[in-house]
C-alpha cells in the first residue's frame, strides 16, 4: 500500500488534471488484490482534507484546484481568516460565507480572489472538523422557543433551543448546549441544554463557565486513577536497568512558593579549576507511564495541565504529578538528567544523560532564593554557594543567548489572590526576580541540548518551533520603525537588528511602543516534526523537555531519549511518520486551548475585582492604543480597562495606524503608550468582561 505522501506526490506530479481512483492505483502499481484497503485510503485522505474529489469521481490535491484546508479564527465582527496547515498566507472569509463554520473549525475553503497587498478571499466548502460540540452561553426564553446567547464573543451565531429540550434552565441561567444541527449560512445552528451552572453571579460559576466553554476536562477516570495508583506501586522501587544512583548531589528544587509539583532541579559542582558540571534533573515521569497504557492515553488527550486562577487542571493524576514523580525534598525520586559542562565562557564542552535517582535536599521558592543572592538569607554554606554559582553561570548563557540576537520580551503577568468564596482580594504584578532567569536559563540550555543532539540523530521528535514573522507582518514592522527612525533592512529582519533596537529604545518614551508592536509581530510558537528553528530564542535546535508533569511532548521526548541516548536501540518503528505529526497538531491546539482559558478566568477575576471600584478614580498608564479607543493600565492594581472614543466628547479623535497614536482633530490633543492618565471606572459588565474608564486628567 501506498503512503498518503507517495499519493499526493503523485497527484502533484501528474499532468493530466484530476484522476479517477483506478487511474490513480495503477501509477502507483497497487495490485487489484488492495484496491479496496487502497480506497479506504482515499476516502480517509478526503475526510482529513488532504484530497478532493471533483466531478466525475476524480481526486485531486486541493491546491490544484484553488482549495485550502486550514483551521479558521472568526473575528468579533463575524468574519473569518484561516490559517493553511501548509502554513502559507491566511484567507480571510467574509461572515457570509462562512457557512455553517464557527471559530475553531478545520475547514475546507475554496480560494476565489487574490487582491493585490492583501489576504486571499475565499469561501469555506466544507468543514472537516468541528471545534464546539458543546456552547457555554445564558439561556433566554422566547415564545415557543429558547436562545442561548454564546459566552465566547467568536461565536457569534445563537443556538436556537426548541421548545422541551430547555431542561430546567430559567431566563439568565448559564448553561451548556449540546449543537444537534449547526445549520449553514442563512439557518443558525440548533441544540439542547444538557446541563445548567447556575445564574452568573453565583459562587464558582463563571471559572465553571470557563472550563465548560473551552471544552477543559473534569475529573480523571477511575480507571485511569487506579492505572496511576497501580504503575506507583509497581516501579516506585524498582528503578529498571541503566539507573544511575546520584542521590549524593546537593540538587534543589526552585518554583513558586504555592508549587505542587517539582519537575525540575538543578546541582553544580566544579570540574577543574575553570568548568563546572550543571545538573539539570527533570523528574523520569516515562518510567511510570508507558506508551499506551490508561494514563498515556489520558494525558495525550488532556495534552497539557491548565492553570486556572482558582484550580488546576493537571495532565497527570495527583498520584503522579504531586507525589511519586514530584521531586519532593528528603525524598528518593527517579529522574532525566543532563550533565552539561560548562567553561567560564558558557560553553558547552560536554553534555551527557543519564537515567538517575537522586535526593533534593530543599525545595525553594523563587523569593527565597533571591533573598539568597540579595545576601539577606542563609540557607546553608553548600546550598548558598550552588545558588551564587549558578546565578553567574546562568547570566552568562543569558549574555550568549543576547549576542546571537535572543530576543526577551518581559511580559508582565498578573497575580490574583482569592478570598472567600473565590472572590478576588488583590491582584498584583508577578515580579520577574533574578532567580527566574536563573531557571530559565539552564531549561533553555537542557532544551537546545537535547535538541540538538535529537536533530542529529533523525530521532522522532516534537520540536518547539517559532518561524520569523510573515512577510506582511516584516513589511508592516520595517514601515513602523522606520517612521520612527529606526532602520531595518528589507527581508527577512535579524533578531539581531530588533534586539538593537529595543535595546536603543530602553528608556526612552517610546519603548513600551516599540517592544509592544515588535511582540506583536511575532508568530505563534508550536510543535513540529520539522526543525524550523526558534526565531523567538535565535536557535537552530529548541524542544520541550523539562517539564513531563505538565506537558506531552516532554514526556514524549524523555521516552526518546531515554530508548535512544541512555539506553542504546532505536525507538519503535510506529513512533514515526503521520503518528507523530498529529502528536504536534494536537498538542499545539490543546496549548492554545488552555492559554485562552487560562487568560480567561483571570480577567473573569479581574473584571470581579473592579465591580467594587465603580465610580472610583485611579492613575494609570496608556498601554494601547487602537482605532476604537485606548487601554489604560492602572498603578495600583495590575488592572487594564478601555476608555472608548465615544467616551472621548471633547474631539473627534483619529487613529494614526502607522505610529498608534489616537490625535484629536481640533485640539491635536494626542494619545500614546506610555502617557500618563487619571480615569473613573464608568461601566463593568462581567459576563462581557468590560471595564470601562472614562478620562478625568
Amino acid at each position: 500500500m501506498p503512503s498518503e505522501e507517495s499519493v499526493l506526490g503523485f497527484l502533484r506530479r501528474s499532468r493530466r488534471g484530476p484522476l479517477k481512483a483506478k487511474e490513480i492505483a495503477k501509477g502507483l502499481s497497487v495490485a487489484p488484490r488492495n484496491f479496496r484497503d487502497f480506497r479506504a485510503l482515499l476516502r480517509g485522505m478526503l475526510d482529513a482534507g488532504r484530497l478532493y474529489r471533483v466531478k466525475g469521481q476524480r481526486y485531486a490535491v486541493p491546491e490544484k484546484v484553488n482549495l485550502v484546508a486550514g483551521r479558521v479564527t472568526v473575528t468579533q465582527k463575524g468574519d473569518g481568516f484561516v490559517a493553511p496547515d501548509q502554513g502559507a498566507q491566511d484567507i480571510f472569509v467574509p461572515g457570509l460565507s462562512l457557512e455553517s463554520a464557527m471559530d475553531g473549525d478545520q475547514v475546507v475553503v475554496r480560494v476565489e480572489g487574490r487582491p493585490r497587498g492583501r489576504s486571499p478571499v475565499g469561501r469555506v466548502i466544507k468543514v472537516l472538523d468541528r471545534a464546539h460540540e458543546t456552547v457555554v452561553g445564558t439561556f433566554r426564553a422566547s415564545r415557543g422557543f429558547g436562545v442561548v446567547h454564546p459566552r465566547n464573543r467568536r461565536l457569534s451565531r445563537e443556538i436556537l433551543v426548541a421548545k422541551g429540550d430547555e431542561a430546567d434552565a430559567t431566563e439568565g441561567d448559564v448553561v451548556v448546549a449540546r449543537i444537534t444541527t449547526f445549520g449553514s449560512g442563512k439557518m443558525g445552528p440548533m441544540g439542547r441544554v444538557e446541563t445548567v451552572l447556575g445564574k452568573f453571579s453565583d459562587p464558582g460559576v463563571d471559572v465553571l463557565s470557563v472550563i465548560h466553554d473551552h471544552g477543559l476536562p473534569g475529573a480523571f477516570p477511575d480507571s485511569v486513577v487506579e492505572a496511576a495508583r497501580d504503575a506507583v506501586v509497581r516501579r516506585r522501587k524498582e528503578g529498571g536497568e541503566h539507573r544511575t544512583d546520584r542521590r549524593d548531589l546537593h540538587v534543589f528544587t526552585i518554583d513558586p512558593a504555592d508549587a505542587k509539583d517539582h519537575d525540575d532541579g538543578l546541582s553544580v559542582r566544579p570540574v577543574g579549576s575553570d568548568s563546572w558540571e550543571v545538573g539539570i534533573h527533570i523528574a523520569d515521569v516515562s518510567h511510570f507511564v508507558r506508551p499506551g497504557d490508561a494514563v498515556d492515553l489520558e494525558a495525550f488527550k488532556r495534552g497539557t495541565s491548565v492553570y486556572l486562577v482558582d484550580r488546576v487542571i493537571p495532565m497527570l493524576p495527583h498520584e503522579l504529578s504531586t507525589d511519586a514523580c514530584s521531586l519532593l525534598p528528603d525524598a528518593d525520586r527517579f529522574a532525566l538528567s543532563v550533565f552539561a559542562l560548562l567553561d567560564t565562557q558558557g560553553r558547552v564542552r560536554d553534555a551527557r544523560f543519564e537515567r538517575t535517582e537522586i535526593r533534593s535536599r530543599h525545595k525553594l521558592s523563587y523569593e527565597m532564593a533571591q533573598a539568597v543572592l540579595d545576601g539577606e538569607q542563609d540557607i546553608d554554606p553548600e546550598t548558598n554557594e550552588a545558588l551564587r554559582t549558578l546565578a553567574k553561570l546562568a547570566e552568562t548563557l543569558r549574555e550568549k543567548r543576547k549576542e546571537r540576537g535572543s530576543l526577551d520580551f518581559d511580559i508582565p503577568e498578573a497575580k490574583v489572590l482569592l478570598g472567600e468564596a473565590g472572590k478576588p482580594v488583590s491582584i498584583r504584578q508577578v515580579e520577574r526576580l533574578k532567580t527566574h532567569r536563573l531557571v530559565e536559563a539552564f531549561m533553555l540550555l537542557a532544551n537546545e541540548i537535547i535538541a540538538h543532539q535529537a536533530g542529529q540523530r533523525r530521532l522522532p521528535i516534537l520540536y518547539r518551533v517559532h518561524e520569523p514573522p510573515s512577510t506582511d507582518k516584516m513589511r508592516d514592522l520595517r514601515q513602523f520603525l522606520g517612521g520612527l527612525g529606526y532602520r531595518v533592512p528589507k527581508g527577512k529582519i535579524p533578531q539581531n537588528d530588533l534586539q538593537g533596537i529595543l535595546k536603543q529604545v530602553e528608556g526612552r518614551p517610546e519603548e513600551k511602543l516599540v517592544s509592544t508592536v515588535i511582540l506583536r509581530s511575532m508568530s505563534r510558537a508550536r510543535y513540529s516534526v520539522k526543525n524550523l528553528g526558534h526565531y523567538g530564542l535565535a536557535s537552530d535546535w529548541y524542544t520541550h523537555f523539562t517539564s513531563p508533569i505538565r506537558r506531552y511532548p516532554d514526556l514524549w521526548l524523555h521516552r526518546v531519549v531515554t530508548h535512544t541516548l541512555i539506553e542504546g536501540p532505536s525507538v519503535p518503528e510506529d513512533w514515526a511518520g503521520p503518528g507523530l505529526t498529529e502528536k504536534a497538531e494536537r498538542c499545539s491546539v490543546r496549548e492554545r486551548v488552555a492559554e485562552a482559558a487560562e487568560r480567561e478566568s483571570v480577567a473573569l477575576k479581574k473584571v470581579e475585582y473592579m465591580e467594587r471600584h465603580l465610580g472610583d478614580e485611579f492613575d494609570g498608564t496608556v498601554s494601547g492604543v487602537t482605532s476604537f479607543g485606548i487601554f489604560v493600565l492602572l498603578d495600583e492594581v495590575f488592572v487594564e480597562g478601555l476608555v472608548h472614543v465615544n467616551s472621548m466628547a471633547d474631539d473627534y479623535y483619529i487613529f494614526h495606524q502607522d505610529k498608534y497614536l489616537l490625535v484629536g482633530e481640533r485640539s491635536h490633543r494626542t494619545f500614546r503608550l506610555g502617557d500618563r492618565l487619571r480615569i473613573r471606572v464608568a461601566r463593568i459588565d462581567k459576563e462581557e468582561l468590560f471595564i470601562d474608564f472614562v478620562i478625568l486628567a
